[in-house]
């Protein structure tokens, strides 16, 4: 082999080398940062392929996709002094690359600067608002059934002010504001879990009870009520029904006592001896039985059909 052919080859691996260097790829997802000696050169937002100068120009990538942060649990206490585990969670993006470079380098400087704004924040809003903001989704008025009345005093004292919900809001107002000077955009702030402390579980657990108890109370006293009502009300209808039907059977009765008296009457005048008889007959079926005794004089009507008349 030629010296001139080994220089060609030597000088076409420079190149392909230098070439090499000088390439870079920008991915969908992705943004690059172009640096010189430590400051700036520009950026690169558009995927494909780019160039650079070789060994004097670095590339910094960055993720041009939503981000999740969520916050470690934190003991807070809100305005009426009740102790609470709060964790949140947040989804956030690299909005300018220059400055999230210049202020905070890489993903895990940003994390920790969430931690730090996010987490004060969150302290800062809860410690200004009741527990029952953080307990209730939103400020809806309370309904029948849930733990505190509709009436009375406790309305005002226990309803929420604004709820979970805006509560997570105003987080995110107050965490967005500063946000810009560290490149860094926001999308939402969620509450995702408030536990209470042991010492205030268990009370908050008693009173609970103590509200379904009392609940289950005004549910038995209504249902009792409406007990006696109904029974009240049967009884008066079957009273009514009872009156009805004793008339009926009266007017019937009366019919009936009517109609066997004029028989009778009837019966009266066609054979009088007859009728004598028979209602004879009957008094003695109602009246004397094998255990009856009675006393009476010889010339008693009653025992005209029993003495043997010669």
């Amino acid at each position: 082999m030629t010296r001139s052919l080994v220089s060609a080859l030597g000088v076409a691996l420079v190149a392909l080398f230098m070439l090499q260097a000088a390439m870079f790829t920008v991915a969908e997802n992705e943004q690059v940062l172009i640096t010189q000696f430590g400051r700036i050169a520009r950026s690169e937002q558009e995927p494909g392929l780019h160039w650079k100068s070789p060994f004097v120009q670095d590339i910094h990538t960055f993720d041009k996709r939503w981000l999740e942060w969520e916050g470690s649990p934190n003991q807070i206490p809100t305005r009426d002094k009740k102790y609470i585990w709060v964790e949140v969670f947040a989804r956030w993006r690299i909005a300018d690359a220059t400055k999230f470079y210049q202020r905070l380098r890489d993903e895990q400087s940003a994390q920790s600067r969430l931690d730090d704004i996010i987490d004060g924040e969150v302290r800062n809003v809860v410690a200004n608002h009741d527990l029952i903001d953080l307990v209730r989704s939103s400020a809806r008025e309370f309904e029948q059934g849930d733990e505190v009345d509709n009436e009375g005093e406790e309305k005002g004292a226990f309803a929420p002010s604004i709820g979970r919900e805006e509560i997570a809001k105003l987080v995110l107002t107050k965490s967005a504001q500063v946000m810009p000077d560290y490149g860094i955009e926001l999308a939402d702030i969620k509450i995702l879990r408030v536990s209470y402390v042991e010492s205030v579980q268990q009370k908050v657990f008693q009173r609970m009870i103590s509200e379904r108890q009392r609940i289950a109370q005004r549910y038995r006293s209504e249902g009792k009520g409406k007990r006696a009502e109904i029974e009240g009300r049967v009884e008066r209808e079957l009273l009514r029904i009872r009156s009805e039907a004793y008339r009926k059977a009266e007017e019937i009765r009366g019919k009936a006592d009517a109609e066997a008296a004029a028989i009778y009457a009837e019966a009266y005048n066609r054979d009088p001896e007859l009728y004598g008889f028979l209602k004879s007959l009957e008094t003695y079926r109602s009246v004397i039985d094998e255990d009856t005794e009675i006393v009476l004089s010889t010339d008693a009507p009653v025992l005209k059909y029993l003495r043997a008349e010669r």
